[in-house]
């Protein structure tokens, strides 16, 4: 024994770097095999030619406003097609029914239906893809981007901050702010064409602070602010980086250049933010120990003071739930970002429609003439009950131009969707602007009408085959905050105009990253209605 020991001290130096060398072959072949039979797996599914280790990266390098456009195409290979882009590969669902062979490989039962549902109903397939990583600088991992047991905890926390009767509180902010944007709108009522794009965005912008943080911006008045371009400029840095692989890459993208003015705005968004929050929890703790006399009288006459979100959390915060600084800086951040750009593309593309479209407009005309006749007064949320064809034709402008074209999520287990095996860690990409326009579910799916919601027209159809704010567990939190703005933004604007569409749908001209909205904006020409 004493000999063999020695022959292994003698051999040892020479023969560790032989062993290691042979597990990181093995390591390494096992993984070259692992990956050969994904690869094998996701190119049973149709799709374009794959060119080696860029993949379709290059058919994707193409402007902002075709890349919209590449990736629907991607979608005429089937109903499931694949895309690599770079060693990643894509796997894109478009249409809203199944065969009977679509099933959830997890659990080993076939069910028929929608396979959409096997993405956005699981509950284990939550995890949003990588392109989202990009907003964790912003946004850090707030609801949005976080996963795991941080999602389930902050959704639960989060939820009642949603109820109907915090957002009825709201309704006072939405009228504010768009009767606002209408004394701007008056005038340009001359009939001349305008782009109206930015007058609603930046309403949505004012309405989205004064709610989430209890502060007013002036997004309206001062739409050179700071904080405004800062917002802006951000977004399209996100979306720039999402469809450019070759800037991905951390070192990439600070040796692009775009890392120094991504991170100004960075430090200016979140120092807004966190001076927010300390202000607000300063007036918060002195509240609770001064029992301010003004409240006291607020309370003794009826009145109770409006909570912002922001406000909300620090309630939560103080109570079971300790959120620092930080974790509410993500969500009310994440309220910023989520809730203007999506309502005001929103609004836009009902304006739009309505412009092309006269007979529908003067059917929306007349339901508002029956709720408000001649009167001036806001919009109540008893008034939003009868607005079932404004509602209608939000709905049905959702359904054309989706707010969100694409919900990813990355799989965390293998699927089999349509009798394709789709291997875990691949990104799926449900494309809503190709699902809104399946003509099983949508019969001349092109054509603009919004009696397709009519309650006897929607029976039959599947569920998840209209999902403007996705659908299951990771649907949009603030949607019913987004179709109560909506609907208000918009009747207080046809309360006053006639608006006419100036560009035709076949020259529309699309972009879709991050949200959907026209390239060159919305221009239309803006009427001012006459006494009824």
């Amino acid at each position: 024994m004493t000999w063999l020991r020695a022959e292994l001290l003698r051999w040892a130096p020479t023969a560790l770097p032989y062993l290691g060398l042979t597990v990181l072959f093995a390591l390494t072949l096992v993984w070259f095999f692992k990956r050969q039979q994904k690869i094998a797996l996701i190119e049973q599914i149709p799709g374009p030619r794959a060119l080696p280790i860029v993949g379709n990266a290059l058919e994707v390098n193409v402007e902002p406003r075709d890349l919209f456009h590449k990736l629907c195409d991607f979608c005429d290979y089937g109903k499931v097609s694949r895309v690599w882009i770079g060693l990643q590969p894509y796997c894109f669902l478009s249409e809203a029914k199944a065969t009977e062979n679509c099933f959830k490989l997890l659990k080993g039962d076939h069910t028929s239906g929608v396979f959409t549902l096997v993405i956005l109903s699981s509950q284990k397939h939550l995890d949003k893809s990588r392109d989202y990583n990009f907003l964790h600088p912003w946004l850090g991992t707030g609801l949005l981007t976080s996963t795991g047991s941080k999602w389930h905890t902050r959704r639960k926390l989060l939820t009642p901050a949603f109820h109907f009767k915090i957002l009825e509180d709201f309704v006072e902010i939405f009228n504010y702010q768009s009767n606002k944007m209408i004394k701007l709108l008056e005038k340009k009522a001359d009939g001349n064409c305008f782009d109206i794009f930015p007058f609603i965005t930046l309403c949505t912008l004012d309405i989205i602070c004064e709610t989430a943080m209890g502060c007013k911006i002036d997004a309206q008045d001062n739409s050179e602010s700071k904080y405004v371009q800062a917002v802006y400029r951000i977004g399209a840095l996100v979306q720039h980086r999402q469809a450019r692989p070759w800037l991905q890459p951390d070192i990439l993208f600070k040796l692009s250049g775009y890392q120094k003015e991504h991170d100004a705005c960075l430090k200016l968004l979140h120092d807004f933010s966190y001076e927010t929050i300390r202000n607000r929890r300063r007036e918060f703790q002195e509240s609770k120990k001064s029992k301010d006399q003004n409240a006291t009288e607020d309370e003794a006459i009826g009145k109770k003071k409006r909570l912002a979100f922001l406000d909300l959390l620090l309630e939560y915060s103080d109570g079971v739930s300790q959120l620092s600084d930080e974790d509410i800086r993500e969500e009310v951040d994440t309220f910023m970002f989520e809730g203007h750009d999506t309502t005001a593309a929103a609004i836009n593309w009902s304006l739009y429609l309505l412009g092309c479209h006269p007979e529908v407009q003067a059917r929306v005309h007349e339901e508002l003439d029956a709720i408000f006749g001649d009167s001036d007064r806001p919009v109540t949320m008893a008034d939003l009950r009868e607005m079932k064809v404004t509602e209608n034709c939000i709905k049905e402008a959702l359904r054309l131009f989706p707010s969100v074209p694409f919900i990813a999520r990355e799989l965390k287990e293998d699927v089999v969707i349509n009798d394709y095996h789709i291997p875990s860690g691949t990104t799926v990409l449900v494309v809503t602007y190709r699902l809104h326009r399946d003509p099983e579910q949508f019969p001349n799916p092109e054509v603009f009408d919004p009696d397709r919601f009519l309650p006897e027209n929607c029976k039959g159809r599947h569920p998840y085959a209209y999902v403007p704010f996705s659908a299951g567990p990771r649907n949009c939190i603030g949607q019913k905050f987004a179709q109560i703005e909506e609907k208000i933004v918009l009747s207080n604007i046809m309360r006053k105009f006639r608006v006419e569409s100036t560009v035709r749908r076949e020259d529309l001209r699309i972009l879709g990253e991050l949200i959907l909205r026209p390239e060159d904006g919305n221009f239309v020409k803006l009427f001012p209605r006459e006494a009824h």
